[in-house]
């Protein structure tokens, strides 16, 4: 185990091998070592990888700090959740750029049955802190995990708020666990970790600079099952989280403002562009979402007919597109099975047929 964590720790360090290259080769692979182990020639011959990243894989050197890391690791009690592992947030691992490894600390698990994302503004108004402590109080009695990033303003206000209502709290990093930032949420944090966690991508020593919080933002909005956005501006950390759990076919809810407000213009701004649906009260929510007590469950995409004179080839592609309301291109090749040439084919005729249609960003969807 000790030498397996060394080498998937070695993977996130390998030049040019990002989340979706690693996820490539963990469907070639048993492990990780196996990557490490394998020729150049066997590399370079996996579809999405190719000579250059072969020859970076083979010629990695950096395996010191990958054992640097374990020990940082072991002597923190840091819990590794690797994708293979069935620790791994299941509900990530659907979404294709989600990263090979987390660490986390914590003491509860990350697959709860409910979870949801609320981020905001890091300086929120009097109705946006108020609509923040209404909504996870109304929460409460269901059970939910309440997922955030540990920012000021709407964030930390959503941990604070969850740990008051018993709930279990996750804040996202965008830098390693050897630090917390902003650093007047230790206290915060240190709460956090008996009723909750923190969880993040980034090894220890990773500051938290600007570019990472975009990735930070990629696993808030993939670890839940919807995002609330309480307050934000037209741009922003909060309409990025927004755009990529649209992306991830997660429920997306933003709760309006007034038109005047401009921290109530990103909220919406996702309402006018269909992104988001208005978030009116909780008891809405929780009938959406398939969590009321009557029994009734949560609304099902529409079940189309397959087509007649299908290939094997487009029944696969149709199937997976079937899960979503819109699913990247990068995701049909990882979970095909297919070549990409094969999967552009693919599309293509299901394109011709009218079964489908080609969405911006590389994604597809069923025609209704």
């Amino acid at each position: 185990m000790y030498e397996e964590l060394i080498y998937q720790i070695a993977l996130t360090l390998v030049p040019n091998i990002g989340s979706v290259q690693a996820r490539i080769l963990l469907e070639h692979f048993e492990c990780a070592g196996d990557i490490f182990k394998a020729s150049i020639k066997k590399l370079e011959t996996i579809e999405g990888i190719g000579h250059i990243r072969a020859k970076s894989i083979t010629s990695f050197n950096g395996f010191a700090r990958a054992e640097q890391e374990v020990s940082f690791i072991q002597k923190h009690q840091i819990q590794p959740l690797f994708f293979k592992n069935d620790n791994y947030p299941q509900r990530l691992k659907h979404c294709y750029d989600a990263p090979p490894l987390l660490f986390y600390k914590g003491n509860t698990l990350l697959n709860d049955a409910r979870i949801i994302s609320i981020v905001g503004t890091r300086s929120p108004t009097s109705y946006g802190e108020w609509a923040t402590q209404n909504i996870i109080t109304q929460l409460a009695p269901h059970n939910v995990m309440i997922i955030s990033g540990l920012a000021y303003g709407i964030d930390a206000l959503a941990h604070k708020t969850a740990l008051q209502q018993g709930l279990s709290t996750i804040g996202v990093l965008a830098h390693g666990l050897d630090r917390i930032y902003p650093t007047q949420h230790k206290s915060l944090a240190k709460d956090m970790l008996q009723q909750g966690g923190l969880l993040t991508d980034f090894m220890s020593g990773t500051q938290p600079d600007k570019q990472n919080f975009p990735k930070r933002n990629r696993i808030v909005a993939g670890l839940c099952d919807a995002v609330i956005v309480i307050e934000t501006a037209a741009k922003g950390g909060s309409i990025i989280t927004a755009d990529l759990a649209f992306q991830y076919n997660r429920d997306v809810w933003a709760v309006p403002g007034r038109m005047n407000d401009v921290k109530s213009a990103g909220c919406l701004q996702l309402l006018k562009n269909q992104k988001a649906m208005p978030f009116i009260s909780v008891d809405d929510m929780v009938v959406e979402m398939g969590w009321n007590t009557s029994g009734k469950i949560k609304k099902q995409a529409m079940q189309r007919s397959l087509f007649t004179d299908a290939s094997p080839e487009e029944q696969n592609i149709f199937t997976l597109l079937q899960e979503k309301a819109s699913t990247h291109v990068d995701e049909l090749f990882l979970r095909s099975g297919l070549s990409n040439s094969s999967i552009a084919a693919t599309l293509l005729q299901l394109e011709f047929k009218g079964v489908i249609e080609s969405l911006p960003g590389k994604r597809y969807k069923i025609m209704l």
